[in-house]
């Protein structure tokens, strides 16, 4: 168990915005998923989405934030972010869409799952922001959308 006591600051800010752009590079990030019945407290016990169990406590002039720096150091930062993980699901209609699904995703970053021939997008920003940069394949046919988010 980690714990961590305290806001560092929030990804927004310019004193962080470098290092954790480079964190987000090396796959440092981890994102902790506040449900809103843990928003406003000030102690309490969660597991990221890379399974670090974290044991939060804040001061009592603290509230925690969205987009809140939880932990950074070097190697990883974990920040907080309120609701639960949104997920896109995909599905590639052949093996020449699974490759170009799966370049597109990895030269964009994006953090996936993979359950069996279906890619499980873990959503950090609105969702058409990410359709827009594989409309071609969308449009084409080439990838499904299975489920909405």
């Amino acid at each position: 168990m980690l714990r961590l006591h305290g806001i560092i600051g929030t990804a927004a800010d310019a004193a962080y915005a470098g290092l954790i752009h480079e964190l987000e590079h090396k796959d440092g990030i981890e994102l902790l998923f506040v449900p809103p019945s843990d928003a406003g407290r000030k102690r309490f016990r969660l597991t990221t989405d890379r399974g670090t169990d974290c044991a939060v406590s804040l001061d009592r002039d603290e509230d925690l934030v969205d987009g809140a720096v939880l932990f950074l150091d070097p190697e990883r930062a974990i920040i907080a972010r309120f609701g639960e993980q949104e997920i896109w699901r995909l599905k590639p209609v052949d093996q020449a869409a699974s490759l170009k699904l799966g370049w597109n995703a990895g030269n964009l970053h994006w953090r996936v799952r993979f359950e069996g021939d279906v890619l499980h997008v873990l959503l950090d920003a609105p969702l058409h922001t990410y359709r827009a940069r594989i409309l071609p394949l969308l449009d084409s046919g080439e990838v499904e959308e299975l489920a909405d988010v």
